[in-house]
């Protein structure tokens, strides 16, 4: 591998001077921003966790709820019955549980009812909404000049526009309002199965294979069916879990071209010619994109800017690595990461990308760009035949 340095930030010694301290401020400044870095993102995290799962409700109902408990509880005892509404008996109700003295008990009482009401009314609006998303009507009605929606889609659309309209959806704030996977009866799977086929077979083999769907559909099928109906039961998509090990991981096929998701810069553009210009640019916007994902700045992808599509995948965009096994590989998901790994003439290297918790600029990548490329050290033995574990087939 490319040459690395091991750097301590702390050392002592003694000796029979004395004891001699040596540090490197420069280590335990990076030391110092990663920490705060490692910290601001946890909050971040758990912030917008919260956000996103009370959606489609919103922190500020939840404290204009509890405070208007407490303003009317507060109203009743200043003024008198004229402020005894309904809603302050639920408050009555709980002070009889409640062995403390006033005036807290009363703030306890009308936080918790407050609580208890703005809840309430969030798991009504939460999995209403997901009713609305099980509505498939909208995708088979004609589109175009001059038509219009109708009655039920309209009225759909109406509904699913009230629910969503009291806050700004982040990047995950629907995945617990999304309907789970439809399970197809075995009947139309095979029916789906057989169509699909038919194009490519003669009558004597469709024939046959209409033999096997027969007998697939009576005997193991059946049995088959019902294990998925149970896992549809406790699984938000029965198939995902499935397809990952053994159709992703399990795979042999070359990454590179069936798997590898890649990037490129402007095709028809190009402001410059310089190799290491267009990379640092490359990696800058990469690391923005990122920053968007870990920050729950992106909108989610949304079919007909009502129905919107499951974002689970974009976590994985970053800090994601797939271990290579002899049966079935891994993937490993990091919580952070400040460099990226750059292959150059058969070598790898480390780059870092952060300095004192900022990403550099794209001039600066640049120049790291340059670095690696104006270095002309030999690859270590068996580096250069390290992209064959994935890119041939096994």
């Amino acid at each position: 591998m490319a040459e690395a340095h091991s750097a301590v930030a702390f050392s002592f010694s003694i000796s029979h001077e004395g004891v001699h301290i040596n540090y490197d401020t420069e280590v335990l400044h990076v030391i110092w921003h990663s920490g705060i870095r490692y910290w601001r993102r946890g909050i971040r995290r758990i912030v917008n966790s919260v956000r996103c799962g009370i959606f489609p409700a919103t922190l500020s109902s939840l404290t204009l709820t509890v405070g208007g408990y407490n303003a009317l509880y507060l109203c009743r005892d200043i003024y008198g019955p004229q402020y005894d509404y309904a809603a302050i008996g639920i408050v009555d109700a709980l002070k009889k549980y409640v062995k403390i003295d006033e005036p807290a008990r009363g703030i306890v009482c009308c936080t918790i009812s407050g609580f208890a009401v703005w809840f309430g009314v969030f798991i009504f609006m939460k999995y209403t909404l997901r009713v609305l998303f099980m509505y498939k009507g909208w995708m088979y009605e004609s589109r175009g000049r001059g038509r219009t929606m109708s009655l039920t889609s309209r009225m759909w659309f109406y509904a699913v526009k009230f629910l969503t309209g009291f806050s700004r959806p982040m990047l995950y704030s629907y995945q617990g309002s999304l309907p789970r996977l439809p399970l197809p009866a075995l009947k139309d799977t095979m029916s789906r199965y057989l169509r699909s086929v038919r194009p490519l077979m003669d009558d004597e083999a469709y024939a046959r294979m209409e033999k096997l769907a027969a007998e697939f559909q009576n005997g193991i099928g059946k049995k088959l069916q019902r294990y998925l109906v149970l896992k549809s039961w406790w699984a938000t998509n029965y198939v995902t879990d499935w397809w990952e090990e053994f159709v992703y991981l399990r795979g042999r096929s070359p990454l590179m071209v069936n798997s590898n998701f890649y990037g490129t810069d402007a095709i028809l553009l190009h402001p410059t010619h310089l190799q290491a210009a267009r990379a640092g640019n490359v990696a800058h916007a990469a690391f923005l994109f990122r920053r968007l994902i870990e920050r729950q700045q992106l909108q989610p992808i949304m079919v007909q800017n009502s129905v919107p599509l499951c974002s689970y995948q974009y976590e994985r965009t970053f800090n994601t690595t797939r271990i290579p096994g002899i049966e079935t590989d891994k993937i490993v998901h990091f919580g952070d990461s400040t460099h990226i790994a750059v292959y150059h003439a058969g070598r790898y290297f480390k780059m870092p990308c952060y300095y004192k918790g900022e990403l550099l600029t794209p001039r600066e990548l640049q120049l790291q760009f340059e670095r690696i490329l104006s270095d002309d050290s030999l690859p270590e033995k068996g580096e250069t035949y390290l992209g064959a574990l994935t890119a041939e087939r096994a």
